[in-house]
Protein backbone atom coordinates (compact mmCIF):
# COMPACT_ATOMS: atom_id res chain seq x y z
CA UNK A 1 0.00 0.00 0.00
CA UNK A 2 1.36 3.60 -0.76
CA UNK A 3 1.98 6.17 1.65
CA UNK A 4 -0.89 8.02 0.02
CA UNK A 5 -3.29 5.45 0.73
CA UNK A 6 -2.16 5.69 4.63
CA UNK A 7 -2.37 9.23 4.81
CA UNK A 8 -6.00 9.33 3.15
CA UNK A 9 -6.91 6.31 5.57
CA UNK A 10 -10.76 5.26 5.20
CA UNK A 11 -12.08 8.86 6.21
CA UNK A 12 -11.06 10.41 3.70
CA UNK A 13 -12.02 7.92 1.14
CA UNK A 14 -15.39 7.41 2.79
CA UNK A 15 -15.53 11.44 2.04
CA UNK A 16 -14.47 11.47 -1.33
CA UNK A 17 -17.17 8.72 -2.68
CA UNK A 18 -20.36 10.24 0.10
CA UNK A 19 -20.36 7.40 1.72
CA UNK A 20 -20.99 4.84 -1.43
CA UNK A 21 -19.29 1.48 -1.51
CA UNK A 22 -20.65 -0.36 -4.41
CA UNK A 23 -22.68 0.57 -7.01
CA UNK A 24 -20.01 1.77 -9.61
CA UNK A 25 -20.62 0.77 -12.79
CA UNK A 26 -19.65 -2.50 -13.48
CA UNK A 27 -18.30 -2.25 -17.11
CA UNK A 28 -15.32 -0.26 -15.49
CA UNK A 29 -12.65 -2.58 -15.70
CA UNK A 30 -9.38 -1.67 -15.25
CA UNK A 31 -8.00 -0.97 -18.63
CA UNK A 32 -11.47 1.03 -19.80
CA UNK A 33 -10.23 3.82 -21.43
CA UNK A 34 -11.92 6.76 -19.68
CA UNK A 35 -11.94 10.43 -21.60
CA UNK A 36 -13.29 13.58 -20.69
CA UNK A 37 -16.43 15.15 -22.59
CA UNK A 38 -15.70 18.85 -20.48
CA UNK A 39 -13.97 20.82 -18.69
CA UNK A 40 -13.98 21.38 -14.46
CA UNK A 41 -16.70 23.40 -13.44
CA UNK A 42 -16.23 26.06 -10.33
CA UNK A 43 -17.44 23.87 -7.11
CA UNK A 44 -16.59 20.64 -8.45
CA UNK A 45 -15.64 18.19 -6.19
CA UNK A 46 -11.67 18.39 -6.29
CA UNK A 47 -10.96 14.39 -7.26
CA UNK A 48 -13.64 14.90 -10.40
CA UNK A 49 -11.92 17.76 -11.43
CA UNK A 50 -8.77 15.96 -11.52
CA UNK A 51 -9.97 13.20 -13.31
CA UNK A 52 -11.26 15.47 -16.01
CA UNK A 53 -7.92 17.25 -16.25
CA UNK A 54 -6.22 13.90 -16.31
CA UNK A 55 -8.14 12.28 -19.11
CA UNK A 56 -7.85 15.08 -21.73
CA UNK A 57 -6.43 12.45 -23.76
CA UNK A 58 -7.45 8.52 -23.49
CA UNK A 59 -6.42 7.26 -19.92
CA UNK A 60 -7.42 3.74 -18.11
CA UNK A 61 -9.17 3.39 -14.90
CA UNK A 62 -6.13 1.84 -13.20
CA UNK A 63 -3.73 4.78 -14.79
CA UNK A 64 -6.16 7.36 -13.29
CA UNK A 65 -5.80 5.40 -9.96
CA UNK A 66 -2.23 5.57 -10.18
CA UNK A 67 -2.23 9.18 -10.66
CA UNK A 68 -4.86 10.10 -8.25
CA UNK A 69 -3.32 8.07 -5.37
CA UNK A 70 -6.62 6.20 -4.97
CA UNK A 71 -7.60 2.41 -4.97
CA UNK A 72 -9.15 1.80 -8.35
CA UNK A 73 -12.92 0.80 -6.26
CA UNK A 74 -12.92 4.46 -5.49
CA UNK A 75 -11.96 5.59 -8.68
CA UNK A 76 -14.71 3.62 -10.17
CA UNK A 77 -17.56 5.14 -7.86
CA UNK A 78 -15.63 8.57 -9.48
CA UNK A 79 -16.04 7.87 -12.71
CA UNK A 80 -19.36 6.40 -12.69
CA UNK A 81 -20.90 10.48 -11.50
CA UNK A 82 -18.67 11.62 -14.26
CA UNK A 83 -19.88 9.16 -16.66
CA UNK A 84 -23.47 9.62 -15.34
CA UNK A 85 -23.76 13.44 -15.79
CA UNK A 86 -21.94 12.97 -19.57
CA UNK A 87 -18.86 15.04 -18.16
CA UNK A 88 -16.66 11.76 -19.47
CA UNK A 89 -17.00 9.09 -21.69
CA UNK A 90 -15.96 5.38 -21.21
CA UNK A 91 -14.46 3.19 -23.90
CA UNK A 92 -13.60 -0.58 -23.92
CA UNK A 93 -10.28 -1.32 -26.09
CA UNK A 94 -10.88 -3.06 -28.65
CA UNK A 95 -10.32 -6.99 -28.75
CA UNK A 96 -6.23 -7.54 -30.50
CA UNK A 97 -7.28 -9.91 -33.34
CA UNK A 98 -5.42 -13.00 -32.82
CA UNK A 99 -2.06 -14.06 -34.84
CA UNK A 100 -3.91 -17.53 -35.15
CA UNK A 101 -7.59 -18.79 -35.46
CA UNK A 102 -8.82 -19.63 -31.61
CA UNK A 103 -8.06 -22.92 -30.99
CA UNK A 104 -11.94 -24.85 -30.65
CA UNK A 105 -12.91 -26.46 -27.16
CA UNK A 106 -11.94 -30.16 -28.30
CA UNK A 107 -8.30 -28.70 -28.91
CA UNK A 108 -8.09 -26.86 -25.38
CA UNK A 109 -9.58 -30.32 -23.30
CA UNK A 110 -7.03 -32.65 -25.34
CA UNK A 111 -4.18 -30.09 -24.65
CA UNK A 112 -5.07 -30.34 -20.95
CA UNK A 113 -5.68 -33.68 -20.87
CA UNK A 114 -1.86 -34.03 -22.37
CA UNK A 115 -0.83 -31.61 -19.71
CA UNK A 116 -2.37 -33.55 -17.13
CA UNK A 117 -0.36 -36.66 -18.11
CA UNK A 118 3.29 -35.46 -18.14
Amino acid sequence: MSLSHRREGPDRLYVITSGRSGGADQNLDAVTLIVAESAPTPGMQSEHARILNLCAGPLSVVEIAAHLGLPVTVVRILLTDLIDTGRVTARHPAPASPAYPLASPEVLEKVLVALHNL
